[in-house]
């Protein structure tokens, strides 16, 4: 099974007081004993970076510890690098289901997904990718 995590499943997976933490940390448990196939998209990197390093979480997580743990992910979790025609991709959709701002990001994140064939994208924020296509939506589920 190809699975990609999405930002807020990685985000959850690393703080253990966030109150999805035991289902997300269990999929990434599961990708590192190699029973499912992990992806992320390059874009989790950098915004799990910048949520990580200013969440208010105790201990705060400091910028060479978040970059030391992105970093033993990567171990096992393959990312997925857009191209400018994947970006064109993502925007093309956005623009043509008429959704502004910030959306756009969960949109380049699902373009991975596609990119990657992956089964699975999970999520904590479900609507953010069921609303973008039904092929989308399909393949979306929140950890369990």
């Amino acid at each position: 099974m190809k699975v990609l995590f999405d930002t807020s499943v990685i985000v959850a997976a690393s703080l253990p007081r966030h109150p999805n933490h035991a289902p997300c940390f269990s999929q990434l448990q599961a990708a590192r004993n190699g029973q499912i196939q992990a992806y992320i998209s390059t874009h989790t990197l950098a915004e799990a970076y910048s949520v990580l390093t200013r969440m208010p979480s105790q201990p705060r997580m400091l910028p060479s510890d978040t970059r030391i743990l992105l970093s033993e992910y990567l171990l096992y979790i393959e990312a997925v690098a857009l191209e400018t025609k994947d970006y064109r991709a993502a925007i093309d959709q956005m623009a043509s289901l008429n959704l502004p701002g910030g959306g756009i990001f969960d949109a380049l994140i699902a373009q991975a997904a596609v990119k990657a064939s992956v089964d699975r994208i999970l999520t904590l924020n479900l609507n953010h990718f069921t609303r973008l296509s039904t092929a989308i939506a399909k393949i979306t589920q929140v950890p369990q």
